[in-house]
């Protein structure tokens, strides 16, 4: 018996002066996301978090906190993906790395249209949330 399970991954809200950073994906599904990939076997979400933002943007991050858990079956159309999904710091100059082909810096007026993923709900709850 084969089994088929949702893959863990990470994505992870950079703010860095007020603003996300955000990556134009190289590969498909194409569009703006948040940093993030796929949790490698033996590693904990937040080492996942802390390498994939390094990967993809050049910055070394602090996690400030978990934020939430996306794991809507349709939200990568891939796979069944479940991401949890976290807020870091960032400081210095982001880059493009790895498979972003391009990076920017947004505040929450300037999100692109093209976003990937559940990525604009998550931005989406981001922005709204109150603590």
């Amino acid at each position: 018996m084969t089994q088929r399970n949702p893959l863990p991954t990470v994505d992870i809200i950079i703010e860095i002066n007020e603003k996300v950073v955000l990556i134009k994906r190289r590969n498909p599904p194409y569009g703006w996301a948040l940093p993030g990939g796929f949790i490698d076997y033996g590693e904990s979400a937040e080492q996942a978090a802390v390498r994939e933002a390094k990967e993809e943007t050049g910055l070394d991050v602090t996690l400030v906190r978990q934020f939430h858990c996306y794991s809507d079956p349709s939200r990568d159309p891939r796979q069944h993906t479940i991401s949890l999904v976290f807020i870091a710091q960032g400081s210095g100059v982001p880059k493009a790395c790895d498979d972003a082909a391009d990076i920017g810096l947004f505040a929450p007026d300037e999100i692109p249209e093209m976003l990937a993923f559940d990525h604009r709900r998550i931005l989406s709850d981001f922005f709204d949330r109150e603590y």
